[in-house]
């Protein structure tokens, strides 16, 4: 079996281009599923004025942000509990456990169906009710409840796919994942402009066409992830006999998965929080930031993709107990995703109104998008290492403290300071403050638990290391 454990790249390619071979398919996927939005939110501000209203394009713009907070939670179930698939599976694959991985597979499929179940209760009840906490603009209100009740009733492509690609990614096989995400993307890009304007003999469907080449989309990933995992997957094995729930292998799972659900949900939580404190700004204020957000999750988006190479790599190293890999995979870790946010902050000041200009805005919507840019991505450096960081405990199970990070980080300081810069005279400038400075005060924390942490775990793995060489990490 020690042979076998051998035979697998975490293993035994140097860190720093397994870390590049596993994480730049990561990165292109990640990177597609940011696309899936800011193509939806592109060609829906193009929508054209209809039905007596003005200004259609950018209503559908604020339905969209308002909407996105349910679609990042349930991209946030999903990850969350792939994250502890993932941690749990490359563990047991590191130890030479084949049955157990094959189980945890089994299950893992198994939680995404009941995930499904969720959303769809979601999608049917409370879509309405949940908008309404947001917004009382009729127009926004109808093309945010059409858009919602579309991607959640049908949210089992979106939902399954994230648990096979974090099956693929365990086991290493991020090009199989990562093709099966662009297969998913192309067909959304296609999609849009002829599901929402109507192409080929089509009708328009303006903003609920978006949506339906979104699931499809998505379900184009989901069948071939699906191929992929009971096709290729080797390293573990398929079948009906391992779908059966296991109650310990589930607690296992979510030992570490609940606490990257709610991480993943903070965000989730924040940009509900963000539309609500910035609509006391203007409603202007709230399509900016989610053009914004949309935008920024290109470069988010890449450093959690370099953190989903991170993990597996880093957790199977711990399942070997090699001190050196482990203590290399952190290194490189934190110094490519340093890399991919330095370059994305300054790519992002140099052609801020370029991107803004993409968007068909007003004029006032567009220069208060320009200011997010600038403002925001000055704590882009401070985002790189918190992710890292997280990605660090979570492979070490430390799910809690990857938790308590992104509290600081998304809520304890970004909404109360949020809130705060609203009731001051120069609020539309002031309110993006709030998150480079909840980004630098969630790095104070994550410092602190990366001490503790690299004593704990760094001491154990492949024997024991000075508090000296500890500390180096920390």
């Amino acid at each position: 079996m020690q042979k076998e454990i051998s035979k697998n790249k975490m293993g035994t390619e140097p860190i720093g281009k397994l870390m590049l071979t596993m994480g730049i398919p990561m990165i292109l996927s990640m990177v597609l599923q940011a696309f899936y939005n800011i193509v939806d939110s592109y060609f829906v501000s193009c929508m054209p004025d209809a039905g007596g209203i003005t200004g259609l394009g950018e209503y559908g713009v604020n339905a969209l942000t308002l909407a996105f907070p349910i679609q990042m939670l349930m991209i946030a179930v999903g990850v969350g509990t792939g994250v502890g698939i993932n941690a749990l599976l490359s563990r047991s694959l590191g130890q030479g456990d084949r049955q157990r991985a094959s189980k945890i597979a089994g299950n893992a499929i198994f939680l995404g169906v009941c995930t499904y179940l969720v959303f769809l209760l979601v999608g049917i009840f409370g879509v309405k009710a949940y908008l309404e906490t947001q917004t009382t603009d009729p127009v926004v209100l109808e093309m945010g409840t059409g858009y919602l009740r579309i991607c959640t009733i049908l949210s089992f492509g979106v939902i399954l796919f994230m648990i096979y690609e974090k099956l693929l990614q365990a086991t290493g096989r991020t090009v199989l994942s990562t093709a099966a995400q662009v297969a998913g993307a192309v067909t959304n890009i296609i999609l849009d402009p002829v599901f929402i304007f109507g192409l080929f003999g089509l009708p328009e469907m303006g903003i609920e066409g978006a949506a339906y080449a979104t699931v499809i989309g998505q379900c184009v990933s989901m069948v071939l992830g699906a191929v992929f995992h009971h096709g290729f997957n080797r390293d573990v094995e398929s079948g009906l006999a391992y779908l059966k729930p296991n109650k310990g292998i589930i607690a296992d799972i979510y030992k570490v998965g609940i606490p990257a659900v709610i991480m993943q949900a903070l965000m989730s939580f924040m940009t509900y929080g963000v539309n609500i404190i910035f609509g006391r700004v203007s409603g202007a204020a709230v399509t900016a930031y989610g053009i914004y957000y949309k935008v920024q999750q290109f470069v988010f988006f890449a450093a959690f993709g370099l953190n989903n190479a991170l993990i597996p790599i880093v957790a199977f190293n711990y399942g070997m107990q090699d001190k050196r890999r482990v203590k290399s995979g952190i290194k490189y870790g934190l110094l490519y995703t340093l890399a991919i946010m330095l370059a994305g902050a300054v790519g992002l000041q140099i052609f801020a109104e370029n991107v803004a200009g993409i968007f068909s805005l007003s004029p006032q919507t567009q220069a208060l998008c320009v200011k997010a840019i600038r403002i925001v991505t000055l704590g882009y450096l401070f985002v790189g290492a918190n992710v890292a960081l997280q990605g660090i405990f979570q492979a070490f199970g430390y799910g809690m403290r990857s938790l308590v990070l992104s509290l600081v980080r998304l809520v304890i300081v970004a909404l109360p300071l949020a809130y705060f810069f609203t009731t001051l005279p120069d609020a539309g400038n002031l309110i993006w403050w709030a998150f480079p400075i909840a980004e630098g005060c969630g790095l104070v924390a994550g410092m602190i638990f990366m001490r503790t942490t690299a004593r704990e775990k760094l001491m154990t793995a492949g024997g024991q290391v000075t508090e000296r060489e500890a500390e180096k990490y920390a």
